[in-house]
């Protein structure tokens, strides 16, 4: 079994309980499920950075990056550091997140907000909305292409936008549907955890412009994004190379600002 394997597999029972412990009816009744949401597919097409900043204690191929960051003052220190929106990692078991991290970031700042989840059931997308997040995440990797059409339609009823994360052709060519509003290419090969900014530069002309590209895992420099920019990307996930300093903010910050010089 792959990392990811177990992942999904302890995923199906967390959501069980999950929803067993809290009904669909409940996640309605919360007071941002009303919400409007905010576009990230438009902040980053109008942005000249593009940055998408992620909270993230730790993960699988990194053990602990950062357990004493306040998720309140990270969200506020992203947004004073104008990134075009934040990625809330909400799995517990190996990325020590939670859904009230999703909370806390939507308390103290106005940016959209992505639940960074592996999600393998619907219930998920109305936790996303009633927790206030605005985009949800979809791995091509772990669903079928019925899947990928099912949750994304959802999440467009719920009025949340979908950024779909792909890692090679294969997954690309099942996934490409109009309810997507962004496609991401991740640069982390899940099978041995090794990173390289090629997997995006070989999957860009394969992505059709009707949708935002986003580029993820493995960007830790400012040269890193001006290699990409090219390729017609318009937004970067990055989460370690923030996250592993005492002030996420601030590094997102410095990091723009060397960015747009």
């Amino acid at each position: 079994m792959t990392i990811l394997d177990k992942i999904i597999a302890d995923k199906y029972i967390e959501v069980k309980l999950r929803k067993s412990v809290l009904p669909i009816s409940q996640l309605e009744k919360s007071v941002l499920f009303e919400r409007e949401t905010i576009s990230l597919a438009n902040r980053l097409k109008n942005s000249n950075s593009g940055i998408i900043a992620e909270h993230k204690r730790r993960s699988p191929s990194k053990s602990i990056i950062n357990t004493s960051l306040n998720v309140f003052d990270v969200a506020k220190g992203y947004e004073d550091a104008g990134v075009c929106g934040m990625s809330v990692l909400t799995d517990g078991k190996y990325f020590g997140g939670s859904l009230d991290d999703l909370l806390a970031a939507r308390a103290n700042c106005n940016l959209p907000l992505l639940r960074k989840e592996f999600i393998v059931d619907e219930y998920q997308l109305l936790e996303a909305k009633s927790y206030g997040a605005d985009v949800i995440l979809l791995i091509a990797a772990v669903l079928s292409q019925k899947e990928i059409k099912h949750f994304s339609e959802f999440a467009k009823k719920l009025g949340l936008e979908v950024l779909l994360e792909v890692h090679n052709e294969e997954e690309l060519q099942k996934s490409i549907m109009p309810s997507l509003d962004m496609l991401g290419v991740n640069n982390r090969n899940l099978k041995t955890f090794e990173v390289s900014l090629d997997n995006s530069k070989n999957l860009a002309a394969k992505i059709p412009n009707d949708f935002v590209k986003v580029s993820e895992s493995g960007i830790s420099s400012v040269e890193a994004i001006k290699e990409l920019q090219p390729y017609g990307y318009k937004g970067y996930l990055i989460g370690e190379n923030f996250m592993k300093t005492d002030d996420a903010g601030k590094s997102a910050k410095e990091f723009i600002e060397l960015l747009n010089k």
